[in-house]
């Protein structure tokens, strides 16, 4: 567990590491697209190793470099295993992104069903109707599922999703590329970590366009075989945690290596705030010292919507609101657990939080908290009691932090390295 007590404004610069959820469906189109792949910036959180794992057992090299352990090589299967050990897949919702790789190199994927954060229902219909439009067929039971590939084709494939969801989007770009079939995709997430996916088939030789309603995918004319290089983007969702972090100290930083585009939604949230901040050049800056909050209401309603506010932002917002002025409303409807797991613990801070529904509720602020021991159910909510514990009186101890190291190799050492008083403790 660490312990955080409330200390000096946050000041400085600190670089975030490569993207969780961009490295893991790039990890898996690496093995979808059966050819040498060199990925870089790969961040060394137990998710990601959790992958890496995978890909070893079903047939791919997989290896972080000797001379750059952020660089992974990822080769072609060349003794594919269909059957990955469940108790490793089990482990992180992302086991899913590899059901078109391993289609592709046996023709069948039986994996468990995904773990990861207890956030709520972790549904697949929209991935096996994706499966089912390629002419794949999927059984269930209690453990898991298995995907067949039972037909094959050459004509374009045409998918309607009824909402956004990023994993389905995954699932069909990742299918398309596998089958060399063109894909027309309507209603798909456009989110930063799927457009990284389509960026990096473009690398490949792939054709692509999308706008809000419907993405295309077409094969290259000539395929090949030759190695490619890409590049996991930095994570903005722990910029985003950082970000609010130096907010709620009043501090003044920098925060290194995230693309200012991923962060417009947050960026506008703490001007809205009161707290001057900017996104360029891969440098988010926020100037928190001397700023007056202005009051405002902030409302932090998740969506996936192109350019609405990312899910994972909402946490952090909720532990910033609850030292400034103003009634804001927080809802997250997509991960419809997170508040059950994230607003009894802020409770247990001596947060005062008016629950609307099990996925809204509002906040009037600002709020007095006081040290006390919390635990860190998931990534989200760990990151956001560390901020929270940043400004209770008294000493915080959050517990949790394998969850947290889910997503965030060294999210406290980074804080500490900003000035935060924030140690590692033996419970």
């Amino acid at each position: 567990m660490v312990a955080i007590r409330p200390g000096s404004p946050l000041t400085g610069s600190v670089t975030v590491d490569g993207s969780k959820n961009a490295a893991l469906p790039l990890l898996a189109a690496a093995a979808a697209l059966r050819r040498p792949v060199r990925l870089g910036n790969v961040p060394t959180n137990t998710d990601v190793e959790t992958m890496l794992t995978l890909l070893q057992q079903g047939g791919w090299h997989a290896a972080r470099s000797v001379n750059d352990p952020q660089t992974t090589l990822i080769l072609p299967s060349d003794q594919s295993q269909p059957d990955l050990a469940p108790e490793v897949a089990a482990r992180i919702r992302a086991s899913y992104y590899l059901v078109p790789a391993l289609l592709g190199a046996c023709g069948r994927a039986r994996l468990p069903w995904p773990g990861g954060c207890d956030i709520g229902a972790r549904g697949m219909e929209q991935h096996f109707k994706v499966y089912e439009r390629f002419g794949d067929r999927t059984t269930m039971d209690d453990r898991g599922y298995f995907v067949e590939a039972t037909a094959r084709d050459s004509g374009t494939v045409s998918v309607m999703l009824p909402f956004r969801s990023r994993g389905a989007t995954v699932a069909a770009l990742l299918r398309a590329v596998v089958e060399g079939r063109p894909l027309r995709l309507g209603q798909p997430n456009l989110s930063p970590e799927v457009l990284s996916v389509v960026e990096a088939l473009r690398t490949a030789g792939w054709e692509s366009r999308f706008g809000e309603n419907t993405l295309s995918l077409r094969p290259p004319v000539i395929p090949s075989e030759e190695s490619v290089s890409w590049r996991v983007p930095g994570d903005k969702i722990e910029a985003g945690t950082l970000a609010c972090a130096v907010a709620v100290t009043g501090g003044e930083a920098q925060i290194l290596g995230v693309r200012s585009g991923d962060l417009a939604p947050l960026v506008d949230a703490l001007r809205l705030l009161g707290f001057p901040t900017e996104a360029d050049d891969g440098t988010l800056t926020v100037r928190a010292r001397g700023a007056r909050p202005t009051g405002r209401s902030l409302q932090a309603v998740a969506s996936l919507d192109p350019g609405a506010l990312d899910a994972d932002f909402e946490p952090p917002l909720m532990a910033l609101a609850l030292s400034l002025p103003g009634t804001h409303l927080f809802a997250d409807a997509i991960n419809p657990g997170r508040h059950g797991n994230l607003l009894p613990q802020l409770t247990r801070l001596g947060a005062k939080i008016h629950e609307l529904c099990p996925t809204e509720c509002r906040i009037t602020g600002p709020q007095r908290l006081s040290g006390a021991g919390v635990e860190a159910t998931d990534i989200r909510t760990g990151s956001a009691l560390a901020i929270a514990g940043l400004t209770a009186h008294g000493v915080t101890t959050l517990g949790g932090l394998e969850q947290l190291r889910r997503g965030h190799a060294d999210l406290p050492v980074k804080l500490h390295a900003l000035g935060a008083d924030i140690c590692e403790v033996i419970p």
